[in-house]
């Protein structure tokens, strides 16, 4: 393992703790796919194999982007967030729909899908990262330092919402505590969630005044899902699918059915991706289920240091929403498997069958080991100086 670490730069724990995931996730998918055999057909390994592909582009890209200067991330944050527009505008009209959502795009020749909205998540957080820096002593004045922060928020998010509530409303709340972080005065934190609200009431008046705008083509679709939280056996019946991922997690019991014995998987939507923790409990059982708590809350832990470590606050603020945006992701699908949310569409970073969420999930953990892999050559240029040389510098 040292050997292969010597390769890869910055904190080792985050590195082992990615390599061990992703090496799983090809396990887990492999096991987890029968349902999705079921409904489109093939065989295991063809889903294996392309999940496969997914992974080597992810860590290609991961090791490419943890050798770039942490320095270039901040100038290419407006350009991001400009491509990022586009890609949801041209989602928004032409987007490929899968399970009447359009949040796809195809990718011409290689019969491969990306999703919009996960680059969007990335960009959006190097943008707001970048603006907190700017804007870092107008952040009182609402014209000159509050708005150009929140404009960016809106419009991403905006632009999510129509076909993507979950991402929307999940990306929101990561920019709010990047806020938060920020130093935003609470007046003003106030004041987006209060906006945001009536935003929200005000679409969804319209779109039920006006159903043929068809502003919100999903809402009827989340307004089931929240509805089907309750108790009573009309919404238990009509929730199924949430209550086959509960009783997926009873059966896994404490130590697990054991890989591929899996039963209800097979009854399971997305059981590779948005129902994947209720996967993982029934075959791996509870105790597999704290381990890989621990292995977040850990990544969580190394992610938020080596942001405050880093002298610029630009890089604090980036490792902050990136820390926070993967350990909501991981939250929601553990919650919505366990009942706790309405269903929705977040998967395990990581772990689930990958496409655009697991490729963008590495580039933003490259794009935290760069600025570990600064720190690091910072410290040994540091160490390596004589004493006299230092204490020179240092006068």
């Amino acid at each position: 393992m040292r050997v292969y670490l010597q390769y890869l730069k910055g904190d080792r724990v985050i590195w082992i703790i990615t390599l061990l995931m992703l090496a799983f996730s090809l396990v887990s998918v492999y096991s987890f796919v029968p349902i999705l055999v079921k409904i489109e057909g093939g065989t295991p390994f063809k889903y294996l194999f392309k999940h496969f592909i997914y992974v080597m582009i992810a860590f290609g890209t991961m090791f490419w982007v943890h050798k770039r200067d942490p320095k270039y991330f901040s100038k290419i944050a407006k350009f991001a967030y400009y491509v990022a527009i586009a890609l949801l505008i041209f989602t928004f009209f032409f987007g490929t729909r899968v399970n009447d959502a359009g949040r796809w795009i195809r990718i011409p020749f290689v019969g491969l899908t990306f999703q919009s909205s996960d680059y969007a998540k990335l960009a959006l957080i190097l943008t707001v990262s970048r603006l907190l820096v700017v804007k870092k002593v107008l952040l009182n004045n609402w014209k000159e330092g509050f708005l150009p922060v929140m404009i960016p928020i809106f419009v991403i998010c905006g632009l999510i919402l129509k076909d993507n509530f979950s991402t929307a409303a999940l990306l929101f709340t990561v920019c709010f505590a990047l806020l938060f972080v920020g130093k935003v005065p609470f007046s003003k934190l106030a004041s987006v969630v209060g906006s945001g609200i009536l935003i929200l009431t005000l679409v969804i008046g319209i779109h039920k005044l006006l159903p043929d705008l068809n502003l919100l083509p999903r809402y009827e679709t989340w307004e089931n899902r929240i509805m089907n939280l309750g108790g009573g056996i009309e919404n238990r019946i009509a929730n199924s699918q949430a209550i086959n991922a509960q009783l997926a997690i009873y059966n896994g019991g404490v130590f697990g059915q054991g890989v591929g014995d899996g039963k209800l998987k097979e009854y399971l939507p997305e059981a590779y991706a948005d129902f994947y923790f209720s996967s993982y409990v029934e075959e791996f059982g509870l105790f597999a289920a704290f381990f890989l708590v621990m292995l977040y809350l850990i990544l969580l832990y190394r992610i938020i240091q080596i942001g405050l470590k880093s002298e610029k606050l630009f890089e604090t603020y980036l490792c902050v929403g990136i820390g926070i945006l993967i350990l909501i992701q991981a939250s929601v699908n553990m919650l919505v498997c366990t009942g706790v949310f309405p269903v929705t569409g977040q998967n395990m970073p990581l772990l689930a069958m990958g496409g655009s969420a697991l490729i963008m999930t590495c580039v933003a953990i490259g794009i935290v080991q760069s600025i570990a892999r600064r720190q690091m050559s910072e410290e040994e240029t540091i160490s390596s100086k004589p004493d006299n040389e230092y204490r020179t510098n240092e006068n």
